[in-house]
């Protein structure tokens, strides 16, 4: 059996981080977020592997290859316009043979629920997710053991069965989406191909999610997904630890890597190759720190994400973020993380002001992007690539960064 993933977006509610990456190349835990589905897949024994690529492209070519440093075979078929779920998976066509999963490259799912859903004979399946709040889902009506209806965002929904956007076909599917009319809002649905197979009487089928699912939608979906996967990291070190650098729990930490006298971590935290940490600062736990950074002497960092090449200058603090490729804190940098009278912090995504339903968060830092020294970054900004802030400035949403 193949796997058909999904990977052409741009994930357009993740900038500036997806300014010269797409979506599923964004590490968690220091590795691109598609790889951790990849292997999730391999170890539920799917060895063949079908990527819907389109936006920089170039990018998962360049890390995957053809997927033989993995032991598995890859192969990308370029989704020309990105229309939809269906317009993707019906760039498949010609590609798989039978059966074939369906996942996506921005969802982490675990090995044991894949496995279990090749084992299925159905002509379709769909995993579903038991939601608390099923209206802002698609969500799906049964009737015994087969699914009868699928109703995008329902005011009254039939269950509290979500779609997880994770699917088993069989190639009667192709057909199917080529009948498939645009959706109201411009895109070709795979949920719309789905109610016309059941309508045309194939036996759709459903299976419950019961184990870890995290779909990744908005920046700081990251540090969920983070914090998720260094739960389940083992302390290595295959750098060198001076002998005053104290490391409690958990903690990788990366070759060429040098930690520094006075450091003081605690786990679990990730640091990646030919990084240079210290002395004399403080990581606190679920922080992926990737290849080549610098954490300078009297720095704190709490929850992060810190992407390859970012240096962090003396005397700063970071809780509570994501910072992207090759940036750069100038000294005193420092970011809150926390709104005074405690209420959930508000984000601006695609140009609307969101709630993260997070009480911490601090800022999205697009790739190359530079503090003057003693800048101080307010709740929930997001600092566009390339942006960089004056000597001593205050960052506010109020005030674009240029």
């Amino acid at each position: 059996m193949k796997a058909v993933i999904l990977a052409a977006g741009e994930g357009t509610r993740m900038r500036p981080l997806t300014s010269a990456r797409p979506k599923v190349m964004l590490p968690i835990a220091n590795r691109p977020m598609m790889e951790h589905t990849i292997d999730a897949a391999v170890k539920a024994g799917i060895r063949e592997f079908v990527i819907i690529t389109g936006y920089c492209e170039d990018s998962i070519k360049d890390h995957f290859g053809d997927g033989s440093g993995k032991g598995i075979d890859i192969e990308y078929v370029h989704q020309d316009a990105q229309l939809g779920t269906a317009n993707a998976i019906g760039c498949a066509k010609g590609h798989v043979n039978g059966r074939f999963v369906v996942l996506n490259g921005d969802m982490l799912i675990s090995s044991e629920h894949i496995r279990h859903l090749i084992s299925v004979d159905r002509d379709a399946i769909i995993t579903v997710k038991e939601v608390d709040d099923p209206s802002h889902f698609g969500v799906i009506e049964t009737e015994g053991d087969r699914v009868v209806r699928i109703i995008e965002k329902p005011q009254h929904p039939p269950s509290n069965l979500a779609n997880a956007g994770i699917y088993l076909f069989t190639e009667a599917i192709f057909d199917l989406i080529a009948r498939t009319q645009l959706s109201p809002r411009g895109e070709l649905e795979i949920t719309d191909s789905l109610q016309m197979m059941i309508d045309s009487g194939y036996n759709v089928g459903y299976e419950v999610l019961d184990s870890d699912w995290i779909d990744i939608g908005r920046p700081w979906d990251l540090l969920d997904a983070n914090r998720v996967l260094l739960e389940n990291i083992r302390s290595r070190c295959e750098g060198v630890v001076e002998p005053y650098a104290t490391l409690h729990g958990e903690v990788v930490v990366g070759k060429g890597t040098i930690v520094r006298n006075g450091a003081y971590i605690i786990g679990p935290v990730i640091i990646g190759d030919d990084c240079d940490i210290g002395p004399n600062c403080f990581i606190r736990a679920s922080t992926a720190i990737g290849n080549d950074v610098h954490i300078g002497n009297a720095v704190e960092v709490k929850n992060s994400v810190i992407m390859d090449g970012t240096k962090i200058g003396h005397l700063s603090y970071l809780g509570d973020s994501i910072i992207g490729f090759k940036c750069n804190f100038g000294a005193g940098t420092k970011v809150a993380n926390l709104r005074h009278d405690g209420k959930n912090i508000r984000c601006s995504v695609k140009g609307s002001v969101v709630d993260t339903g997070r009480r911490k968060l601090g800022v999205v830092m697009g790739d190359d992007v530079h503090t003057g020294i003693n800048t101080s970054i307010n709740v929930g900004m997001m600092m566009e690539a390339g942006s960089y802030s004056r000597p001593g400035e205050v960052v506010t949403p109020c005030r674009k960064t240029n």
